[in-house]
């Protein structure tokens, strides 16, 4: 028994009819990457739940639901559809639709933009609370709530920070001294090093004017924490941009098990994120693993 019955040979009226076979989805042996370049699955790091990377155009991969939903449930503003591997705003015309997972992320202040994806959000919400109580997951400790985000000087540690390299600005998915190496590892699993690192040179926290790279203008009166590796050799921004710790930095042929989490900032979309005020602290690991308090630069 096939999965897919066979093609008829010739038309209705006799004349031969040619197919084009059809290939399956799979990684080449020969590549570094270890990655599909479509539907790459990972977990939400703000609230755990499942989500698929899907690749838009020249721009950032986009973080998509990893089911359909009815296209009458989403609004117009929140359809995608993917066509051979690539991600596009708006629908395709047929009744069912994709989602981005920021509409229904659990951790969000913004509700969805529907009610009927409330349900949607409660359950993603209540899976958040079995994987934590399972052990599976973690939150972040800075929520939006947190002292870091209003600016105490007690915990001035941005969860999310601005960093700045290759002459563009970036918002990172986690802080400084939490961003892990996306490579893979002889054993078949991420490698757990940090970019961090005491055999590296380290980046500068410096208040700079609220603006992106691409020539936006600065907000009027406002400053924000970036931490700035410009000045770093090209060799190590490359390595930053590529999220590599310096042990897989010098193994061109190690592949990558993850998506890499730089996000172009956007003073206007990321302004939750700007922080007036440089940390009080950075931690670097120390050669045991462990980390260790070292007075800001």
């Amino acid at each position: 028994m096939r999965s897919t019955p066979p093609f008829p040979a010739r038309r209705w009226d006799g004349s031969p009819l040619s197919h084009r076979v059809r290939r399956s989805l799979h990684v080449s042996p020969d590549g570094v990457s270890r990655l599909l370049r479509c539907g790459q699955g990972d977990r939400c790091h703000d609230c755990g739940n499942r989500i698929e990377w899907y690749h838009h155009g020249a721009r950032r991969p986009v973080r998509l639901h990893p089911h359909e939903l009815p296209t009458a449930r989403v609004p117009a503003v929140c359809r995608w559809h993917v066509s051979s591997g690539v991600a596009y705003p708006g629908g395709d015309g047929s009744g069912w639709c994709r989602l981005p997972h920021a509409a229904v992320c659990p951790t969000r202040d913004t509700p969805p933009p529907s009610p009927e994806l409330m349900g949607l959000r409660r359950s993603l919400a209540v899976n958040t609370r079995r994987l934590i109580d399972a052990g599976a997951f973690t939150p972040c400790p800075a929520s939006p709530g947190s002292p870091a985000q209003r600016g105490d000087a007690a915990a001035c540690r941005p969860a999310r920070p601005v960093v700045q390299l290759l002459y563009v600005r970036y918002l990172a998915a986690r802080p400084v001294d939490k961003i892990q190496c996306i490579a893979q590892t002889r054993r078949r699993h991420r490698c757990t090093n940090t970019l961090l690192s005491l055999d590296a040179p380290a980046g500068t926290w410096t208040l700079v004017p609220v603006t992106a790279t691409s020539g936006q203008l600065a907000l009027p009166a406002a400053v924000m924490a970036l931490y700035d590796l410009s000045r770093l050799p090209y060799a190590e921004q490359l390595r930053w941009r590529t999220q590599r710790c310096p042990q897989h930095a010098a193994i061109p042929t190690a592949a990558d098990l993850a998506v890499a989490d730089w996000e172009p900032f956007d003073p206007l979309a990321h302004h939750e994120h700007i922080h007036n005020r440089l940390p009080t602290r950075t931690r670097r690991p120390g050669p045991t693993g462990r980390t260790r308090e070292a007075a800001r630069p």
